[in-house]
């Protein structure tokens, strides 16, 4: 089944939301789409139409099955164009969004499959969001963010919540990728920000945002697909 570019945006946005919310509102994906109510009504009756999300009346809306697997999809082929783009092209983590943006409609399932095994079927992006595999699997992973770190703990950075490239660029700026093994030495209870050690490096004070959008693992780590 062909989806247009348009639709390719709200299936993937729909399922991003009922990951926080469970079912979703018109008001809550047109704000993620940066759209008026209006027109997203309109696509969800498509959507609906196409068999691809299932409506509760007064309550909101939902993927079904198909729409899943079809929002996977377009996930799988943005973040492993993501990672080409960094491990490849040399591009910065912070400048590669918008670029996978226009390549995750390119439909082509053999191109994805080619470009999954060119790459060594990685299981992250470059920003430790997993990368469905070609089944549509996601692998499930235990982290916490920084702030909820004990101090004096070392943990390793192993995904960024918000990717902004203004996020991103702070984060660099400070050393801090994935990967990046550090500590909390001190907590400041006034802001709630946070002095933080990186092996080899000063420390360095982040804010109480910034905290919450790193995303740590310990030892343990990774848990299974499902």
């Amino acid at each position: 089944m062909k989806i247009s570019v348009s639709k390719e945006n709200h299936l993937k946005a729909i399922f991003h939301l009922q990951q926080e919310q469970g079912l979703v509102t018109t008001n809550a994906l047109a704000a993620a789409l940066r759209t008026r109510p209006a027109s997203v009504t309109d696509m969800l009756k498509k959507l609906k139409d196409q068999k691809l999300l299932i409506y509760e009346r007064y309550k909101g809306f939902r993927l079904n099955s198909e729409g899943k697997k079809a929002a996977v999809q377009i996930i799988r082929k943005h973040r492993l164009w993501e990672y080409f783009l960094v491990k490849k092209l040399q591009f910065g983590w912070d400048e590669v969004h918008e670029i996978a943006e226009e390549l995750e409609h390119i439909s082509s399932k053999e191109l994805t499959d080619r470009l999954d095994s060119f790459l060594g079927f990685p299981d992250t992006d470059p920003h430790g969001d997993p990368i469905p595999d070609s089944q549509g699997r996601l692998q499930v992973r235990r982290q916490l963010s920084l702030s909820e770190m004990p101090l004096n703990k070392i943990a390793q950075v192993s995904g960024i919540a918000s990717q902004t490239s203004e996020m991103l660029e702070l984060l660099q700026y400070n050393h801090i990728r994935l990967g990046t093994r550090l500590e909390i030495r001190k907590k400041f209870p006034f802001d709630n920000s946070l002095e933080v050690k990186v092996r080899n490096r000063p420390p360095v004070t982040i804010s109480a945002q910034v905290a919450k959008n790193v995303l740590v693992k310990d030892d343990e780590g990774i848990s299974e697909k499902h």
